[in-house]
C-alpha cells in the first residue's frame, strides 16, 4: 500500500487536533476530488512499519483529539489488510482517542458483508472506527457550509459511543 500524505495538525477532517493518514488508490474519480492525485494506487510513498511508527508517535501527545483516515479511499480492497492492522494498534495503544474514516463506499450497501468492497478485514476496520463519513463527493451537491464533509449526499455515521 501507498499513502499520499500524513498530517500532523490536521483541523479539518474531523474534531479537535488530528493526525490523518491520506491512503493512495481511489476508484471512485469523483468529479472535483480535491485530491484526485491520490487515485492512483501507487501515489506517493510506500507504506512501512517506519510509518505506522511514525503515526503512532505522533498521536503521543495529548493535544491530539484522534485520528483520521481518507485518501484516496481506505475501503478499497488493496488497502483495508494493511488498515485493519494500523487501526487495531492505534485502537490498543490510545483507546481513549477517536478514530474518523472517510470513503466514498456507502457503510449500509458497499460495506456489510455480501457488499462492493467488503473482505475478510472491512469487519476488524469497521470495529475500531468511530465515526464513519460516507458517500461520494458529488460536486453539484458541493456545500462549503457542511462540517466535516464536502457534499450533502455524505452521511457522517456515528459507530460507536465513546464509553469513558
Amino acid at each position: 500500500m501507498y499513502y499520499g500524505a500524513i498530517k500532523k495538525c490536521d483541523i479539518a477532517n474531523g474534531p479537535g487536533v488530528r493526525v490523518s493518514l491520506f491512503v493512495s488508490g481511489c476508484r471512485h474519480h469523483c468529479k472535483g476530488c480535491f485530491n484526485s492525485e491520490t487515485w492512483d494506487f501507487c501515489f506517493g510513498q510506500p507504506y512501512t512499519k517506519e510509518t505506522e511508527k511514525e503515526i503512532l508517535e505522533l498521536l503521543e501527545p495529548d493535544y491530539i483529539q484522534g485520528f483520521t483516515l481518507l485518501g484516496g479511499e481506505p475501503f478499497e480492497p488493496e488497502n483495508q489488510e494493511v488498515l485493519s492492522g494500523l487501526l487495531k494498534r492505534i485502537r490498543e495503544k490510545f483507546p481513549e482517542k477517536d478514530i474518523w474514516c472517510y470513503t466514498g463506499y456507502l457503510w449500509d450497501a458497499d460495506l456489510q458483508k455480501g457488499g462492493k468492497v467488503y473482505t475478510e478485514n472491512t469487519d476488524e476496520m469497521l470495529s475500531c472506527v468511530d465515526v464513519l463519513v460516507d458517500g461520494e463527493f458529488i460536486e453539484e451537491e458541493k456545500d462549503l457550509t457542511l462540517r466535516f464533509r464536502g457534499s450533502r449526499n455524505q452521511r457522517i455515521i456515528y459507530l460507536k459511543e465513546k464509553q469513558k
